[in-house]
């Protein structure tokens, strides 16, 4: 009798706990397998871009992780749209380099097009600052900030000396930003060997 009541007593008290653990395990569990297969969906076209403009396809994935954590059909508030959140300037400057007939900038939710799009906007902005130490941050300040922010960064010793730059820029956001793509990039990068030139 007694052995029953403790078994019920158990029952009551732990079951309960034991249910709500094998949940949260369950929820855990999924939501890993929700997070590891969104991160991976768009690897085929980032390699692909990062190969044809010779870029870093860890630092193409970690701008598109930055921009639109994988989302193709994201949108900014600045009219920037797809996985690399490009604006349809840089977008057009893209498809006159290579030559696309009848382009629009919808064309760029395509993952493919936005990848290339991006990667060759990236290519651009690094060889931009052949002078810096690191061109890196001087290229993900000019992606997120802008040409005209970078120049008022990089004066003196900034100009070549990439930890003088981050120290003089006076957009915490625009920091963060590289910061938060540069541990990234290094997360990507056994998964995405660097391009070779």
């Amino acid at each position: 009798m007694a052995s029953e009541e403790r078994t019920r007593d158990w029952k009551r008290k732990w079951l309960p706990i034991v249910l709500l653990l094998v949940l949260a395990d369950a929820v855990a569990l999924g939501w890993f397998h929700y997070v590891r297969s969104r991160e991976h969906s768009q690897d085929t076209v980032i390699r692909a871009a990062a190969a044809r403009y010779g870029v870093d396809g860890a630092l193409v994935k970690a701008v598109v992780w930055r921009e639109s954590w994988f989302d193709p059909t994201a949108r900014g508030k600045a009219g920037e749209i797809g996985l690399m959140q490009i604006r349809e300037p840089a977008a057009r400057e893209w498809a006159e380099a290579e030559r696309i007939a009848g382009f629009d900038h919808e064309h760029i939710l395509d993952p493919g097009s936005n990848t290339l799009a991006g990667a060759w906007y990236l290519a651009k902005l690094l060889r931009r600052y052949p002078q810096a130490d690191d061109p890196v941050p001087y290229a993900l300040a000019d992606y997120n900030a802008g040409r005209g922010n970078v120049l008022r960064w990089n004066q003196g010793a900034a100009a070549t000396n990439s930890q003088q730059f981050l120290a003089q820029m006076t957009f915490p956001g625009t920091r963060h930003y590289i910061e938060t793509v540069t541990q990234r990039r290094v997360r990507y990068r056994d998964e995405f060997q660097p391009a070779v030139r």
